[in-house]
Protein backbone atom coordinates (compact mmCIF):
# COMPACT_ATOMS: atom_id res chain seq x y z
CA UNK A 1 0.00 0.00 0.00
CA UNK A 2 1.36 3.21 -0.98
CA UNK A 3 2.66 5.54 2.05
CA UNK A 4 3.70 9.10 0.40
CA UNK A 5 2.80 11.87 1.67
CA UNK A 6 1.19 15.70 0.32
CA UNK A 7 0.75 18.99 1.54
CA UNK A 8 -2.51 20.34 2.66
CA UNK A 9 -3.30 22.42 -0.31
CA UNK A 10 -4.59 20.09 -2.83
CA UNK A 11 -6.71 21.90 -5.85
CA UNK A 12 -10.23 20.40 -6.73
CA UNK A 13 -12.04 20.35 -9.54
CA UNK A 14 -16.24 20.32 -10.00
CA UNK A 15 -18.25 19.34 -12.76
CA UNK A 16 -21.86 19.11 -13.41
CA UNK A 17 -23.91 16.24 -12.26
CA UNK A 18 -24.62 15.34 -15.97
CA UNK A 19 -21.88 13.28 -17.47
CA UNK A 20 -22.26 11.88 -20.46
CA UNK A 21 -20.24 8.63 -20.00
CA UNK A 22 -18.12 8.49 -23.19
CA UNK A 23 -14.63 8.66 -23.82
CA UNK A 24 -12.24 10.82 -26.36
CA UNK A 25 -9.86 7.96 -25.92
CA UNK A 26 -9.30 4.74 -26.07
CA UNK A 27 -7.96 2.26 -23.07
CA UNK A 28 -7.94 1.16 -19.51
CA UNK A 29 -10.32 3.73 -17.15
CA UNK A 30 -10.00 3.39 -13.10
CA UNK A 31 -13.31 3.98 -11.19
CA UNK A 32 -12.31 5.60 -7.70
CA UNK A 33 -14.54 5.89 -4.62
CA UNK A 34 -13.48 5.83 -0.67
CA UNK A 35 -15.09 5.20 2.45
CA UNK A 36 -15.33 6.90 6.42
CA UNK A 37 -15.55 10.36 5.40
CA UNK A 38 -18.11 10.81 8.41
CA UNK A 39 -17.08 8.59 11.31
CA UNK A 40 -15.61 10.15 14.19
CA UNK A 41 -12.95 7.33 14.25
CA UNK A 42 -10.60 5.07 12.04
CA UNK A 43 -8.41 6.28 8.38
CA UNK A 44 -10.27 6.95 5.50
CA UNK A 45 -9.96 4.36 2.96
CA UNK A 46 -10.10 4.76 -0.82
CA UNK A 47 -9.66 2.66 -3.73
CA UNK A 48 -9.44 2.42 -7.47
CA UNK A 49 -10.56 -0.15 -9.50
CA UNK A 50 -9.93 -0.90 -13.07
CA UNK A 51 -12.49 -3.51 -14.15
CA UNK A 52 -12.00 -6.35 -17.34
CA UNK A 53 -14.64 -6.08 -19.73
CA UNK A 54 -14.32 -9.53 -20.63
CA UNK A 55 -14.82 -10.59 -16.80
CA UNK A 56 -18.40 -9.06 -15.87
CA UNK A 57 -19.18 -8.83 -12.12
CA UNK A 58 -23.26 -9.58 -12.08
CA UNK A 59 -24.39 -7.36 -9.22
CA UNK A 60 -22.18 -4.34 -8.88
CA UNK A 61 -23.76 -1.21 -7.03
CA UNK A 62 -23.27 1.43 -4.67
CA UNK A 63 -21.95 -0.55 -1.49
CA UNK A 64 -24.89 1.17 0.71
CA UNK A 65 -27.47 -0.29 -0.93
CA UNK A 66 -26.14 -3.86 -0.69
CA UNK A 67 -26.05 -6.50 2.59
CA UNK A 68 -22.95 -6.83 4.06
CA UNK A 69 -23.00 -10.56 3.36
CA UNK A 70 -23.39 -9.35 -0.46
CA UNK A 71 -20.21 -6.75 -0.10
CA UNK A 72 -18.01 -9.64 1.27
CA UNK A 73 -18.82 -11.94 -1.61
CA UNK A 74 -18.34 -8.96 -4.02
CA UNK A 75 -14.94 -7.49 -2.86
CA UNK A 76 -13.77 -11.11 -3.26
CA UNK A 77 -14.78 -11.51 -6.97
CA UNK A 78 -13.73 -8.11 -7.58
CA UNK A 79 -10.30 -8.78 -6.27
CA UNK A 80 -10.12 -11.74 -8.40
CA UNK A 81 -11.70 -10.24 -11.56
CA UNK A 82 -10.50 -6.98 -12.00
CA UNK A 83 -7.32 -6.42 -13.92
CA UNK A 84 -5.93 -4.22 -11.19
CA UNK A 85 -6.96 -2.87 -8.44
CA UNK A 86 -5.93 -0.85 -4.96
CA UNK A 87 -6.98 0.17 -1.17
CA UNK A 88 -5.05 3.02 0.36
CA UNK A 89 -5.58 4.76 3.56
CA UNK A 90 -5.21 8.42 4.92
CA UNK A 91 -4.33 7.76 8.67
CA UNK A 92 -6.20 9.74 11.95
CA UNK A 93 -3.06 11.62 12.06
CA UNK A 94 -3.41 12.85 8.56
CA UNK A 95 -7.04 13.55 8.68
CA UNK A 96 -6.67 15.50 12.01
CA UNK A 97 -3.40 17.78 10.34
CA UNK A 98 -4.99 18.07 6.96
CA UNK A 99 -8.94 17.90 7.12
CA UNK A 100 -11.00 15.20 6.55
CA UNK A 101 -11.69 16.51 2.57
CA UNK A 102 -7.64 16.79 1.96
CA UNK A 103 -7.32 13.15 3.19
CA UNK A 104 -9.76 11.69 1.66
CA UNK A 105 -7.83 13.23 -1.63
CA UNK A 106 -4.81 12.03 -0.90
CA UNK A 107 -5.76 8.49 0.06
CA UNK A 108 -7.98 8.49 -3.58
CA UNK A 109 -5.31 9.44 -5.25
CA UNK A 110 -2.29 6.55 -3.30
CA UNK A 111 -5.09 4.12 -4.42
CA UNK A 112 -4.49 5.14 -8.45
CA UNK A 113 -1.11 5.47 -7.85
CA UNK A 114 -1.47 1.94 -6.36
CA UNK A 115 -2.57 0.18 -9.53
CA UNK A 116 -0.50 -2.24 -10.99
CA UNK A 117 -1.74 -0.89 -15.17
CA UNK A 118 -2.34 2.49 -15.36
CA UNK A 119 -5.27 3.75 -16.72
CA UNK A 120 -6.04 6.65 -19.39
CA UNK A 121 -8.98 8.03 -17.58
CA UNK A 122 -9.82 7.98 -13.77
CA UNK A 123 -13.76 8.17 -12.62
CA UNK A 124 -14.42 9.69 -9.44
CA UNK A 125 -17.33 9.33 -7.02
CA UNK A 126 -18.92 12.59 -6.18
CA UNK A 127 -17.96 16.61 -7.13
CA UNK A 128 -14.34 16.59 -6.20
CA UNK A 129 -10.94 14.86 -7.74
CA UNK A 130 -7.78 14.58 -6.68
CA UNK A 131 -4.61 15.76 -7.97
CA UNK A 132 -3.44 13.52 -10.98
CA UNK A 133 -0.75 12.57 -13.20
CA UNK A 134 -4.25 11.03 -15.23
CA UNK A 135 -7.05 12.82 -16.77
CA UNK A 136 -9.84 12.59 -14.26
CA UNK A 137 -13.71 13.29 -14.13
CA UNK A 138 -15.77 13.62 -11.15
CA UNK A 139 -19.40 12.05 -11.53
CA UNK A 140 -22.33 12.87 -8.46
CA UNK A 141 -23.71 9.68 -7.54
CA UNK A 142 -20.95 7.97 -9.87
CA UNK A 143 -21.16 4.49 -7.54
CA UNK A 144 -24.40 3.85 -8.78
CA UNK A 145 -23.82 5.01 -12.35
CA UNK A 146 -20.38 3.20 -13.09
CA UNK A 147 -19.51 -0.34 -12.70
CA UNK A 148 -15.80 0.21 -11.71
CA UNK A 149 -16.90 3.26 -9.10
CA UNK A 150 -19.45 1.07 -7.43
CA UNK A 151 -16.60 -1.84 -7.14
CA UNK A 152 -14.12 0.56 -6.10
CA UNK A 153 -17.09 1.69 -2.88
CA UNK A 154 -17.89 -2.34 -2.22
CA UNK A 155 -13.33 -2.60 -2.01
CA UNK A 156 -13.08 0.58 -0.09
CA UNK A 157 -16.26 0.21 2.29
CA UNK A 158 -15.46 -3.94 3.21
CA UNK A 159 -12.16 -2.77 4.28
CA UNK A 160 -12.66 -0.21 6.56
CA UNK A 161 -15.47 -2.67 8.24
CA UNK A 162 -12.63 -4.84 8.38
CA UNK A 163 -10.70 -2.34 10.04
CA UNK A 164 -13.29 -1.30 12.32
CA UNK A 165 -13.52 -5.10 13.65
CA UNK A 166 -9.86 -4.54 14.20
CA UNK A 167 -10.28 -1.70 16.15
CA UNK A 168 -13.28 -3.44 18.35
CA UNK A 169 -10.74 -6.41 19.30
CA UNK A 170 -8.40 -3.28 20.64
CA UNK A 171 -11.18 -1.10 22.27
CA UNK A 172 -14.10 -2.95 22.69
CA UNK A 173 -15.54 -0.81 24.90
CA UNK A 174 -16.57 1.30 21.84
CA UNK A 175 -18.62 -1.31 19.68
CA UNK A 176 -16.42 -0.37 16.67
CA UNK A 177 -18.06 -3.60 15.62
CA UNK A 178 -21.55 -2.18 15.54
CA UNK A 179 -21.45 1.85 14.06
CA UNK A 180 -18.49 1.10 12.55
CA UNK A 181 -16.89 5.10 14.39
CA UNK A 182 -19.95 6.88 12.56
CA UNK A 183 -21.52 9.36 15.18
CA UNK A 184 -24.47 6.74 16.35
CA UNK A 185 -26.03 7.71 19.87
CA UNK A 186 -24.34 4.58 21.26
CA UNK A 187 -20.98 6.12 20.35
CA UNK A 188 -21.21 9.21 21.40
CA UNK A 189 -22.67 7.86 24.73
CA UNK A 190 -19.33 5.76 25.16
CA UNK A 191 -17.31 8.29 23.93
CA UNK A 192 -18.71 10.84 26.94
CA UNK A 193 -18.12 7.59 28.96
CA UNK A 194 -14.33 6.61 28.05
CA UNK A 195 -12.97 9.32 26.27
CA UNK A 196 -11.35 9.19 23.16
CA UNK A 197 -8.51 6.46 22.26
CA UNK A 198 -5.76 6.53 20.00
CA UNK A 199 -7.80 5.99 17.04
CA UNK A 200 -10.64 9.24 17.35
CA UNK A 201 -9.99 11.95 14.69
CA UNK A 202 -9.20 14.54 17.75
CA UNK A 203 -10.16 17.04 14.92
CA UNK A 204 -14.05 16.41 15.40
CA UNK A 205 -16.07 18.06 17.60
CA UNK A 206 -17.46 15.89 19.65
CA UNK A 207 -14.26 13.99 20.31
CA UNK A 208 -12.49 17.11 21.23
CA UNK A 209 -15.31 17.72 23.68
CA UNK A 210 -14.81 13.83 25.17
CA UNK A 211 -10.80 14.46 25.62
CA UNK A 212 -11.77 17.56 27.91
CA UNK A 213 -13.11 15.31 30.08
CA UNK A 214 -10.87 12.78 29.83
CA UNK A 215 -7.62 13.96 28.76
CA UNK A 216 -5.52 10.69 29.36
CA UNK A 217 -6.49 7.84 26.31
CA UNK A 218 -7.53 5.10 26.35
CA UNK A 219 -5.33 2.25 26.08
CA UNK A 220 -5.53 -0.64 23.39
CA UNK A 221 -6.50 -3.96 25.20
CA UNK A 222 -4.70 -5.89 22.35
CA UNK A 223 -1.41 -4.06 20.50
CA UNK A 224 -2.26 -2.81 17.26
CA UNK A 225 -2.18 -6.08 14.82
CA UNK A 226 0.71 -6.07 11.35
CA UNK A 227 -1.98 -5.64 8.53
Amino acid sequence: MPSRKSSAAEPVRFISEQFALSFDRPGLIAGVDEAGRGPLAGPVVAAAVILDDLQPIAGLADSKVLTAKRRERLFDEIRAKALACCIAEATVEEIDQLNILHATMLAMRRAVEGLRLRPVKVLVDGNRIPTLRIPAEAIVKGDSKVQAISAASILAKVHRDRLCAELHLRYPQYAFDVHKGYPTAAHLSLLREHGPCDQHRRSYAPVRAAALLHPSPIQPLIPNPTR
